[in-house]
């Protein structure tokens, strides 16, 4: 669905009014919002790098050590929460239909 279209009309058939989609336009200051969820994602995706190695390491120590292996469901978590978090602006599109 591309455009919202609402029509009036009168009795014989003639189109009274029409609103088309209008185009989104940032409201003033918005930028500082945009650069704060900039610097959001960016530490989303250093936490997601940083858990990464360190359930490497984990993995490596558990390896090491004989015990239980915990890390791969971390490692596998890390995976798809990074996943979701760079591919947020594409899902919010996908719902909203921009």
């Amino acid at each position: 669905m591309s455009a919202i279209l609402l029509a009036v009309q009168d009795t014989y058939g003639t189109v009274l009014a029409q609103v088309g989609n209008p185009t989104p336009e940032a409201p003033p200051g918005s930028e500082k919002i945009l650069q704060l969820v900039r610097y959001l994602t960016w530490f989303v995706l250093l936490s997601g790098v940083c858990g990464i190695i360190y359930a490497g390491g984990r993995f490596a120590w558990e390896k090491w050590t004989g015990g239980g292996l915990e890390s791969p469901k971390m490692v596998a978590g890390a995976m798809i929460g990074g996943v979701v978090a760079t591919s947020a602006g594409t899902i919010m599109n996908a719902v909203i239909g921009t």
